[in-house]
């Protein structure tokens, strides 16, 4: 038996009275444009050789025409803001597909801002003579970085794994060099400008030779009803000082709040606790001004809420049944941050997707829908810090896929997959069933 690949079949008629699927639309790098940006729209179809057709919201015609004799793909430049959405037809005469979903491109004077964690994420409260990492993540690549306190800019050593982050690495820290850091970015054209300042990454050092502040929870039951608020005191011996409620778990010691309050007392407040907020908490305080000392931790106080996580509410971001083609966003919004979200499909066990994020909710996508995404969804979030938790699953959604496409026109049979033998390999496998043959 002959185990090369076969040649292509004659060419075969493919008609159907339904319009031609959707393509995908979106953008490269960022859904933005700014002085010296080079801003693309990638639509993405089914099919070889045919014409793409890019329209803006508002205006009478299509945009721009692209011919892809080669490709699924066409490329368009953008040069304003609008709302777009593109389009194909197999040949001149014959009508356009359904179009995609838009895409709304903004136009900004000034980039956004970047986003600055401290040791992968987590704030630490950290001894003089210690090192820290600070790393900046810009929504783009092949940018110039700037770490900055308050209004200077820092030169320290500095590495990255990739062209869209920096890492600074801040060695043997002295008393003074705990506060506020920021960083920005921009692009490298002559004369670019630089973005926002990310928020604020802040840095706590303590020498742990002030007395020890006293911290205390109230209700004072250490054994907390599940969604309750606690409120953790902390009182130092003196005013005008920065305090910082830190949690312990895992072998690792992390500041959970920052306050700087008038008096002698800082209140920290753990809304709708849950079993994730069970820890070992502690406050120190340091000053703000020379010699930046810091005090010893206060004595710990452990809390412990039983129950199982709560469950997150699921929501689909479209209405109706999703067209085949088309990418279907569930937005799972839970109770606690810095946590990874699993999307589940009904009578499945392995997720449909995965995302971490530190906001208490997250976007979850099924891309290229097609009938074989139709069924149930839930999602969940787990917890990894201070120790593993999963939670309840969200009442179910209903993904509903609308009707079948089909194709009308002339095309190569083998060419609506021609990078893939299998069918799980074809972006656009929902269209396959769908065919009629003359």
């Amino acid at each position: 038996m002959d185990s090369g690949r076969s040649s292509l079949s004659n060419l075969v008629e493919v008609t159907g009275a339904e319009p031609l699927p959707p393509p995908l639309l979106s953008t490269k790098p960022v859904p933005w444009i700014t002085p010296g940006l080079n801003t693309r729209l990638l639509c993405l179809g089914g099919l070889r050789g045919v014409t793409f057709l890019l329209r803006r919201e508002g205006d009478d015609k299509f945009l721009e025409v692209a011919e892809a004799p080669k490709d699924r793909q066409a490329t368009f430049p953008v040069h304003r803001a609008g709302i777009y959405s593109c389009s194909y037809r197999t040949h001149a005469s014959g009508a356009p597909s359904e179009p995609s979903a838009t895409v709304t491109i903004e136009e900004l004077a000034t980039p956004p801002p970047p986003t600055l964690t401290l040791n992968g994420g987590f704030a630490g409260l950290l001894r003089p003579g210690s090192s820290a990492t600070l790393t900046c993540v810009a929504p783009l690549s092949g940018v110039q970085f700037q770490l900055r306190r308050g209004e200077d800019v820092l030169q320290v050593p500095m590495a990255s794994t990739s062209p869209d982050r920096l890492f600074f690495q801040l060695n043997t820290l002295a008393p003074g060099d705990g506060g506020v850091y920021t960083c920005r970015y921009r692009l490298p054209e002559e004369l670019a400008l630089w973005s926002l300042d990310s928020a604020p990454a802040e840095l706590v050092l303590s020498d742990g030779t002030l007395p020890a502040p006293e911290l205390s929870a109230e209700p004072a039951t250490l054994s907390p009803e599940p969604g309750t608020l606690v409120q953790l005191r902390c009182r130092a011996p003196r005013a005008g000082v920065r305090f910082s409620l830190v949690r312990e778990g895992a072998g690792q010691r992390r500041v959970h709040g920052l306050l700087s309050p008038a008096g002698t007392e800082a209140h920290f407040e753990l809304r709708d606790v849950s079993a994730v907020d069970s820890a070992n908490y502690s406050c120190v305080y340091t000053d703000t001004a020379p010699p930046f000392a810091g005090s010893a931790p206060s004595a710990p106080v452990e809390l412990r809420v039983d129950g199982p996580l709560p469950k997150p509410r699921l929501r689909a971001l479209w209405t109706g049944a999703v067209t085949p083609g088309r990418d279907a966003v569930l937005r799972c919004e839970g109770h606690v941050p810095d946590v990874s979200f699993l999307l589940l499909r009904s009578g499945e066990e392995e997720p449909s997707a995965v995302a971490w994020t530190t906001d208490p909710s997250a976007d979850l996508v099924l891309t290229y829908v097609g009938p074989q995404h139709a069924g149930n969804y839930s999602c969940g979030y787990r917890s990894n810090w201070p120790h593993s938790l999963l939670s309840q699953l969200s009442d179910p959604v209903e993904l509903q896929v609308a009707g079948g496409a089909r194709f009308r026109g002339h095309i190569e049979a083998p060419g609506l997959c021609p990078d893939s033998t299998l069918l799980q390999g074809c972006p656009f496998p929902h269209l396959l069933p769908a065919l009629t043959l003359a």
